[in-house]
């Protein structure tokens, strides 16, 4: 009620995840640009920065055929046979070049020009898609947006289990009788994280740049001490040795693509935080740092496993001479905590965004910081994200494991990305067909290709993702099938408005003194609330608005196009509110505005009618039972309408109607 659930869609989160300050005007922070790519090391690569800890080994493990025997991270792992000087370098080539392809001229050349207002993101090329192909021919567009939605919700519980168990799994090397507790560390770790979200992350979020960027550097240093193991390895510079891998090993081709992956996951985070950091911050942070860090550490780890192929239990932590590798454990675990933290965050920021669109049922969103919107709480879903995310860890133990699960919803998302920019492109930026297929084509041929090896590890933990997603998407499309079905229904009893304010000019009932404000999704018709209010209380305020609350496909909306004020006569007005899809509506503050439009609004003389709706399934509802049973679920699960438009309780009277679906 009172929310019009417009194209709705939904995305990786889009800016604001620590909200470290509120961007101005065009979406962009006003901090300096230094203190940008600062912050977008911490915030922005968190993800992609951890890959490290395992990309290089799983990969070259699926290259050698050679068997971690399901304990991976440190556990013995068992060769086939000498590893091929050959197959490391291919490895180091593919790895080297996806970081280039996909990472470097996808997401940070082409990607990061697709903004609105600013801001960048899933949730962004479906609001630019759909803006060029109209809405009438959405549907696709639609579903894009939800399977986007729910492969990243995927990826927020994938990536914390994955990230925090690999760095805990070094501690392994520092003493072998932490082996046995590897799995209640990391759980401890990981409930420690959730339980602290409630505290909001902007305190956390200072450190997260010095740290990353400190981490950047130790990957770098790292990397350079082992090279001179093997000078042989700048060899995979050239894409000659990733290409004939392929060649020379057909059959093992998709595995090792599904490892290779891992190297670019968090990818999708450069073009999702544009709008807090700006384009220039974000390139600069991975031309001039985390490339360049990324590829020296994969070198020192490939250099080091050709001169010690025993290496390759642990590659990583390996780098470190003995000394250093509890520092390195400790390090890489904050390290990891800032990857997770950003997708926990990240799925605060998608759900409200969802909910915003119409995907979701209303949820109880807290907010954590009083400056900055963007800093946001919600109870259901951290609880929802921890008890999954514990739930992984110990069904798969370790982080070899784990890693068949990781891929599906990554590349998925990815190739999502690469539709939706197409539409972009091709309809909304004008380009041709042509140059249009010959730009995007070989990004989307590359994310199938990866999206296509990760299906080969469905049994082994892919279908965790899949069946995750598929059913998030199950229950968003309920959730707009439902509303719509609700909509129609109702309206078919509405009362046109001004032919209501019509009848009560002719023959008005006994007024009261203050105004009434009745919320309502669809402006032309007399809500619920009001018709009731008269039929059973049989009064009429002075003065009367009939208000609805929009979500605009805009991040976000000015202050001086926030609220639209109609008059209908001297009693009656109508009241358009627009809410971006990265804010949190608040009806009280929006009224006030209208102040500055001469319009009177006191609060305390103001009565907020609500319509409270009960739900019955029926059979001739369009959808089958089962279906309408979920959304019936969905409804009652939702949280308070006050609450979630932000209205103070004292003030708000709930009428209560009966409807079925």
């Amino acid at each position: 009620m009172g929310h019009d659930q417009q194209h709705p869609s939904a995305s990786k989160p889009d800016g604001d995840r620590f909200g470290l300050e509120e961007p101005a005007g065009n979406g962009h922070s006003t901090q300096s640009y230094a203190a940008l790519a600062l912050g977008a090391l911490g915030v922005v690569y968190g993800d992609i920065g951890t890959s490290p800890l395992y990309a290089l080994r799983e990969t070259i493990l699926a290259a050698t055929g050679a068997a971690s025997g399901g304990h991976g991270g440190g556990a013995a792992v068992t060769l086939s046979g000498p590893l091929p000087r050959e197959a490391v370098i291919g490895v180091l080539s593919l790895i080297l070049w996806s970081l280039v392809l996909v990472v470097t001229l996808k997401y940070v050349v082409l990607l990061l020009r697709a903004d609105n207002n600013g801001e960048g993101g899933t949730l962004t090329l479906v609001a630019l898609a759909q803006r060029a192909l109209g809405r009438t021919r959405g549907g696709i567009v639609l579903f894009l947006g939800m399977a986007g939605a729910a492969l990243f919700y995927g990826d927020a519980v994938i990536t914390p289990a994955i990230s925090v168990l690999s760095a805990v799994e070094g501690l392994k090397l520092v003493t072998p009788v932490l082996e046995d507790y590897v799995i209640t560390i990391a759980s401890a770790i990981l409930i420690a994280l959730f339980l602290v979200q409630s505290r909001g992350t902007g305190k956390v979020a200072n450190f997260f740049g010095p740290i990353m960027t400190l981490w950047f550097l130790t990957l770098a240093g790292l990397g350079i001490y082992h090279i001179a193991d093997d000078l042989g390895v700048f060899a995979s510079i050239n894409p000659y040795w990733g290409v004939r891998f392929f060649f020379d090993h057909p059959g093992l081709s998709l595995a090792v693509l599904g490892s290779v992956c891992l190297a670019v996951t968090g990818a999708e985070a450069l073009y999702a935080d544009m709008g807090h950091f700006g384009r220039g911050p974000i390139r600069s942070a991975w031309i001039f740092l985390v490339f360049p860090a990324l590829w020296l550490n994969y070198l020192g780890q490939g250099a080091l496993i050709l001169s010690d192929p025993t290496a390759i239990d642990n590659p990583f932590y390996k780098l470190a001479p003995p000394a250093l590798i509890l520092p390195l454990v400790i390090m890489a675990t904050l390290a990891t905590i800032i990857a997770s933290q950003a997708v926990i965050t990240g799925a605060y920021s998608l759900t409200r965004q969802a909910i915003q669109l119409g995907l979701l049922p209303r949820l109880e969103i807290r907010h954590t910081s009083e400056h900055t919107s963007g800093q946001i709480y919600i109870p259901r879903i951290n609880v929802l994200l921890l008890l999954t995310v514990l739930l992984l860890v110990w069904t798969f133990k370790t982080s070899s494991n784990l890693s068949h699960a990781y891929g599906i919803s990554v590349f998925g998302a990815m190739m999502v990305d690469s539709l939706l920019a197409f539409i972009v492109i091709w309809k909304g930026w004008r380009w041709g067909l042509l140059a249009t297929t010959a730009v995007v084509l070989p990004f989307l041929i590359i994310d199938v290709a990866f999206f296509s090896a990760n299906l080969l590890k469905l049994l082994s933990g892919g279908y965790v993702p899949v069946l995750f997603a598929a059913a998030l998407i199950v229950l968003m499309w309920t959730w707009v099938r439902g509303t719509k079905i609700l909509f129609d229904k109702t309206r078919k009893t509405d009362v046109p408005l001004l032919e209501l304010v019509g009848m009560l000019t002719k023959s008005p009932p006994y007024r009261v003194k203050g105004m009434a404000v009745f919320l309502t999704s669809d402006p032309e018709t007399a809500p619920a609330s009001l018709l009731h209010n008269l039929k059973h209380n049989k009064v009429l305020h002075e003065r009367n608005v009939i208000l609805t609350v929009r979500s605009a496909d805009t991040p976000r909306v000015a202050e001086s196009e926030r609220v639209r004020l109609s008059r209908i006569t001297d009693d009656f007005w109508r009241v358009e509110m627009v809410y971006g899809y990265m804010e949190s509506p608040n009806v009280p503050k929006g009224l006030a505005i209208l102040r500055k439009q001469g319009f009177k609004f006191d609060i305390m003389s103001t009565s907020f009618f609500l319509s409270r709706r009960s739900i019955k399934a029926s059979p001739q509802s369009g959808m089958p039972v089962w279906q309408d049973n979920l959304y019936i679920g969905l409804t009652k699960s939702a949280t308070d309408a006050t609450n979630f438009f932000q209205i103070p309780t004292g003030r708000v009277v709930e009428v209560g109607t009966q409807v079925t679906v």
